[in-house]
């Protein structure tokens, strides 16, 4: 059960990261305003998705 859970925050967070990756470069190349505007947008809901996995993680450990 650990090794899972512990999967899916890996995740959760990996999926942040490089969408967050994905905007800084996106910014510093001088790219897509529009673009930007919706990787910020995937941004905040994969952050909150990765919340609610955390938070499920650890009520399910307690």
């Amino acid at each position: 059960m650990h090794a899972a859970s512990n999967f899916l925050v890996a995740i959760a967070i990996g999926a942040v990261v490089i969408v967050l990756l994905l905007g800084l470069f996106n910014t510093l190349r001088g790219g897509s305003v529009h673009l930007s505007q919706h990787l910020m947008r995937w941004r905040i809901g994969l952050q909150f998705l990765a919340i609610v996995v955390i938070i499920g993680v650890l009520w399910l450990r307690s």
